[in-house]
């Protein structure tokens, strides 16, 4: 999936208007994820490809923005996450830099599922019973957030969490009185396999799904 995801990438940051620095964060990987960045590249004006071994989605997060932060300062500058199982839109950047120049902080988008044929009809009609695909939505996903980076900062950064480290950013960025865009406009395709490096994301709620399996 991670081809699918870097195109993705670049053809966003393509169409984003600015100058886009992409890094890519390979955590405790054993495959061949890093030959397919390197064949990728570049993904933006500048590309980054890191590693560490932390087996942590909120350490990795952390890692990515921590180079930039450390690169560039932070005022001024806009940061973005996604998942290498996803694939964010052409316009997924210039969107987000839409929201942030009316002057939100954060902009929270939603996800759509990639494949449903592995599930049955029951599963399909609870997902879209939980799921809600409006503005105002209050998903939260890691593979669909943007924020500034001086919110980032205040709000603390990704915690080193196992899971749920973007709910915990943005739980952050309420309650330091920041202004979140709860998006529909803004969707990133995702993947709908139900094994995933994060205990607590988006696999294991279509795996809890009533019928999820044929």
């Amino acid at each position: 999936m991670l081809p699918r995801c870097l195109r993705a990438v670049r053809a966003a940051a393509n169409a984003a208007g600015v100058d886009v620095h992409v890094v890519v964060v390979l955590d405790s990987c054993t495959d061949g994820s890093e030959a397919v960045v390197m064949a990728t590249r570049p993904l933006g004006q500048t590309t980054d490809v890191i590693h560490i071994d932390e087996t942590n989605v909120g350490a990795a997060r952390a890692a990515g923005c921590d180079l930039l932060l450390a690169r560039y300062g932070v005022p001024g500058w806009w940061l973005a996450t996604t998942d290498a199982d996803s694939a964010v839109g052409p316009l997924w950047l210039r969107k987000q830099l839409r929201y942030a120049r009316s002057g939100y902080d954060a902009v929270a988008g939603t996800v759509t599922v990639d494949d449903w044929t592995s599930f049955g009809d029951e599963a399909q009609r609870a997902y879209r019973l939980r799921y809600s695909q409006r503005w105002g939505h209050r998903h939260v996903h890691g593979a669909n957030l943007g924020f500034r980076a001086d919110a980032y900062v205040q709000a603390g950064g990704f915690a080193a969490l196992p899971t749920d480290e973007d709910v915990a950013l943005v739980a952050a960025f309420t309650a330091t009185g920041r202004r979140i865009a709860w998006a529909d406009d803004v969707p990133v395709v995702t993947s709908s396999r139900r094994v995933g490096r994060a205990p607590g994301g988006m696999s294991r709620l279509l795996t809890a799904l009533p019928a999820a399996h044929l």
